[in-house]
């Protein structure tokens, strides 16, 4: 059964910067797009960023395009969103997912939400200003 534990979510102030962990089990990891997603109050689950299964293609939502990194690392079964500049209106909780896709190329990212099977319980981030 697919785990995937959310971890680093907290209270930062505007302009600060925080890193989520999202680690996985019960999976052969490197079989997996990443991508982390975000729910704010009142509004729909909403793309972040997507990491292909080899690392090396990323997908960013326009909000976030030079302030996030999305990385993982195979051997740890770990992705990682770094996120910088961080304003209040990145206040949300922060969902890792997975898509399990043994038969997609290692370098294809995907940002569509109804693409990922498996969630985690998700971490709260909020930006204070």
């Amino acid at each position: 059964q697919v785990q995937l534990v959310e971890s680093g979510g907290g209270l930062v102030l505007s302009g600060g910067s925080l890193r989520l962990t999202c680690a996985a089990s019960g999976v052969t990891f490197s079989r997996h797009l990443m991508g982390w997603f975000r729910q704010a109050p009142g509004l729909e689950r909403e793309f972040v960023a997507g990491l292909s299964k080899n690392g090396f293609t990323t997908k960013y939502a326009d909000s976030g395009k030079g302030r996030f990194t999305i990385s993982r690392d195979n051997a740890k079964n770990t992705v990682y969103l770094q996120m910088n500049n961080l304003n209040p209106g990145d206040t949300a909780v922060y969902y890792c997912a997975a898509a399990d896709r043994p038969f997609v190329t290692g370098e294809y990212a995907e940002s569509r939400l109804s693409y990922y099977g498996d969630w985690g319980q998700g971490t709260q981030v909020t930006v204070s200003s």
